[in-house]
């Protein structure tokens, strides 16, 4: 049975009805391969063509500029993975690689693997809100290859200021600069040009967080950018990401980014608005809120009960069919102190109690004030029971 009440925005979002009416001709008559020569592979090849200018449009780059994946993750493995393999092979040079404590497995990950294979790694610290501080990026060593640093958190909603400190880390060392960009998308305005022109050499979305498909995604970087693949074959993707292209996925994922990149104000106020309301609400009932001092994603919630386990009221909660998160989904359901709440140094006891609400912020899925009043009604539900059987205890 599904949740009746969804506040896991952040893992996943529902697909907007309006993108699955256009990706449904492509999984159905319209189903030739892109790259056939005839009428009807050709109509493929000219849908990829308009999602790839829509994505262009929606994050302000040139349509040349987009690499479609099949996932935010494969996108930040080709980067990272192509970019060090590339250096390694143009200069014969070590390959130094950093990129912050807070980042998602997906770019923590690929560095850690290619450390095994004799590259250099650096982490960038935070402070106690997940802030990365700009003396850090002049830190790093000087023969630095590639930063990476996530545009906003996906467990604390924290918003890095990704142009400034791509301009510090650019003003002391000639390597490049990226940002996984997945959960800021359709939460805030993002200019590729502008990250551009501050030394931010390429940024990651993903379909799946703004209404779009799973299955689809992209890789925006500068054209001058030398990447080795991470998939050989047929070369599509300007050889960068061989495989025959998912037509209905790629069409969602670009109709997907020109409704997420429309009215972004009104709807980061409304969330904002909803957002200030439940963080009150949880605050009366011994809530903690984690990074409540920096800017946040206007959806993103992380917080604690002091004394009750995070793993338990998500638990409680989806008996209650009320789906929220213990921090990130993309862990397989790993248990324990999530590494983002250790690198800001947060009590390992209150860290391991850590639940995440993440509104939904599209039209069609837009968590109102009255969903969050449900969701706290229910959580008053399951922490009387909590209580009741710490009491017998």
């Amino acid at each position: 049975m599904s949740a009746a009440l969804y506040l896991d925005h952040n893992a996943t979002t529902p697909v907007d009805p309006v993108v699955l009416d256009a990706m449904l001709p492509f999984m159905t008559a319209q189903f030739a391969n892109p790259s056939a020569s005839y009428e009807s592979g050709r109509l493929s090849r000219r849908a990829i063509d308009r999602a790839r200018e829509q994505v262009a449009v929606a994050v302000d780059a040139d349509p040349s500029e987009i690499v479609f994946t099949a996932s935010g993750s494969e996108a930040n493995n080709l980067l990272i993975q192509g970019l060090a393999r590339a250096y390694r092979a143009e200069t014969g040079a070590v390959v130094h690689l950093a990129c912050a404590a807070t980042e998602h497995p997906c770019v923590l990950a690929p560095m850690h693997a290619l450390q095994q294979e004799g590259c250099g790694f650096s982490t960038l610290p935070v402070d106690t809100q997940g802030v990365i501080a700009k003396t850090a990026m002049t830190a790093l060593p000087a023969q630095t290859t590639l930063t990476s640093v996530m545009m906003a958190n996906n467990e604390t909603g924290v918003v890095q200021n990704v142009a400034e400190l791509a301009t510090e880390f650019r003003a002391t060392h000639r390597g490049w600069c990226h940002t996984d960009a997945v959960q800021a998308f359709g939460k805030q305005a993002m200019s590729f040009r502008h990250l551009h022109a501050a030394g931010v050499s390429a940024l990651t979305i993903s379909g799946h967080k703004i209404g779009g498909p799973k299955g689809a995604a992209a890789l925006v970087r500068d054209r001058e950018l030398s990447m080795h693949p991470i998939i050989y074959g047929g070369g599509q993707e300007g050889g960068l990401r061989s495989g025959t292209e998912n037509v209905a996925a790629i069409v969602g994922f670009g109709l997907a980014c020109e409704r997420a990149s429309t009215d972004l104000a009104t709807r980061a106020k409304r969330a904002l608005d909803v957002q200030t309301w439940l963080e009150q609400a949880l605050r009366q009932r011994g809530a903690v809120i984690f990074a409540d001092e920096v800017l946040r994603l206007p959806n993103t919630t992380y917080a604690a009960f002091p004394g009750i386990d995070g793993e338990t009221l998500v638990s409680l909660l989806d008996r209650q069919h009320v789906a929220i998160s213990s921090g990130a989904a993309c862990g397989s359901g790993k248990a324990g102190v999530s590494p983002v709440l250790q690198a800001m140094g947060v009590d390992p006891v209150l860290a391991k109690g850590a639940i995440r609400i993440s509104l939904g912020m599209m039209p069609y899925a837009a968590s109102d004030r009255e969903s969050v009043e449900r969701f706290v009604a229910q959580l008053d539900v399951v922490l009387g029971q909590l209580q009741r059987f710490a009491a017998v205890a």
